[in-house]
Parts: structure tokens; C-alpha cells; sequence
């Protein structure tokens, strides 16, 4: 058992999560990797001809799982598409039929993946959950726990993690908040990964890794122009 404690690490298969692992890895922390399905990834596309480019696919996955294998720690995916498309996608499609811009990552990151991670953490025997956010958490002096903005502000992701409640962030580690990308990608090229270093950056939707909105609400809201019109 690592005098660091045991972590639950959310691996997506990209850049910063993978590298936030190995970080993680080599301060000594006993660590494991997972990775969560939240999407029917192969049926999420329409007919626009673009090529799939959300994070968790199945090649993510499968980069995911080798760089674990590679370096010693176990690796589990995590199917969690019945508890993620009930209220995310549901939430997602309402919020842009009453006239609103919805942020499913936040409502995700506040009421699915940090309590399906910690449920799972706490199966495994694990201390701490992680992810490869930049984002920090600290301390306050009255014993509170907040999000603080990665040192990078070009990245920083803090906004998407707001909702964090004090249960889920008193055991949150955020490896790569204190450093910039062109540190993480050095990073990846000295763990032995420079295909990462290169790999493009995923900005989509993860349920519309081909970007295109209208033709998703389309395909999943029956009714749709009645909806918007009404």
C-alpha cells in the first residue's frame, strides 16, 4: 500500500489525463485508472460525413488502458450511459427548447461523474479520485474546501467544476492545476508518449463529437419544430 494513498484516476485516453496519471504514478501514489462510457459514441453521429472526434472513444479507450498496462496499474471502463443520458441529455435537450444555452459538462461533473467516481473509489478501497481538470483545490482556513483556477489561463477549467460539493472535493486531486500545457506536453514526451503531445484536443460535446447540435436534437427530439415554435 503507497504511503501516498490509493486514487481513482478518470482516464479519457488524451493528453491531460493520461499524463496527470503518470504524474500521479510517479510521486507514488498506487493508482487506477478508469474509464467512463457515457455515450453510445458509434450512434451519436449523423450522416455529415465528419469523422468521429469526441475524447472517449473507442481508441481513447484503448490509449487509456495501454498507457496504464505500460506503466504497472490496473485500468476499468465504466459504462455509465443509463445514469448520464437520464439527466444530462435530458437537461441538455429541455434547456435548448426553452430558449437557453445549457452546459452539460457542469451538470455532469456536478451530478454524475464525481459521485459515479467516488461510488467506484470507494469499492475499490480508494483514498482520493483524480482527474486531469486545471483546475486546484484548496483548503480555506475554516476548513472549506474550494476551486481555484489552474495557473493556466488559457485552459483553466475551474467553471466547469463549480458545483462540486464539500464531500466530493475534500477527496479531489487536480494534478495538472498548477502548470501550463506547453509543461504537460513536455511531460508526455518525457514519459515516452509524444503521439499525445500531438494528438488534437477534443472541444465537442462527448454525446456530439461531431459538433452538430441541431442535427442531434433532431435526431433524438421527436417533434422538435413543434417544440421550438410552441
Amino acid at each position: 500500500m503507497s504511503k501516498k494513498g490509493k486514487v481513482l484516476m478518470a482516464m479519457s485516453g488524451g493528453i491531460d489525463s493520461t499524463v496527470a496519471a503518470l504524474m500521479l504514478h510517479k510521486q507514488g501514489y498506487e493508482v487506477i485508472g478508469i474509464t467512463m462510457k457515457t455515450w453510445d459514441y458509434a450512434t451519436s453521429v449523423g450522416t455529415t460525413g465528419k469523422k468521429e472526434t469526441g475524447c472517449c472513444n473507442l481508441d481513447s479507450f484503448n490509449d487509456a488502458r495501454q498507457a496504464a498496462v505500460q506503466h504497472g496499474f490496473p485500468h476499468f471502463i465504466l459504462d455509465i450511459r443509463e445514469e448520464f443520458g437520464d439527466f444530462v441529455i435530458e437537461n441538455f435537450v429541455e434547456e435548448y427548447i426553452a430558449g437557453r444555452t445549457p452546459n452539460p459538462c457542469v451538470m455532469c461533473n456536478t451530478h454524475i461523474k464525481w459521485r459515479a467516481l467516488l461510488k467506484r473509489a470507494d469499492a475499490l478501497g480508494c483514498d482520493f479520485i483524480a482527474t486531469g481538470h486545471y483546475a486546484q483545490v484548496h483548503q480555506h482556513t475554516n476548513g472549506r474546501y474550494f476551486i481555484r483556477k489552474g495557473i493556466d489561463e488559457t485552459k483553466d477549467q475551474s467553471y466547469v467544476l463549480w458545483g462540486l460539493q464539500q464531500d466530493l472535493l475534500s477527496r479531489t486531486l487536480l494534478p495538472l492545476g498548477t502548470y501550463h500545457k506547453t509543461a504537460i506536453r513536455q511531460m508526455a514526451h518525457d514519459f515516452g508518449y509524444p503521439e499525445l503531445a500531438k494528438k488534437a484536443e477534443s472541444y465537442e460535446i462527448c454525446f456530439v463529437p461531431d459538433n452538430d447540435y441541431r442535427g442531434f436534437l433532431k435526431r433524438n427530439v421527436e417533434g422538435l419544430e413543434e417544440k421550438v415554435k410552441g
